[in-house]
């Protein structure tokens, strides 16, 4: 087995601030991206209530509408 070559310690710095650099990154692109994924939540929960409500009205409605004296 060949023994590992030393990584030059340029190389090393070059990776640890590559690492860091992007766990900095990310941590402002999240900050960044929840606020607005908060917010479509928010909207999305509204629609979905809306839709339910809606579904909830277009069945009474039918369900009125099919009660007849013919069944």
């Amino acid at each position: 087995m060949v023994p590992p070559v030393a990584v030059s310690p340029l190389i090393k710095t070059a990776r640890w601030s590559a690492l860091f650099l992007g766990m900095f990154y990310g941590k402002q692109r999240f900050d960044y991206l929840k606020p607005i994924a908060e917010e479509e939540r928010k909207v999305e929960e509204a629609e979905k209530a809306a839709r339910e409500e809606r579904e909830r009205i277009y069945k009474q409605l039918s369900e009125a509408n099919t009660d007849t004296i013919l069944k």
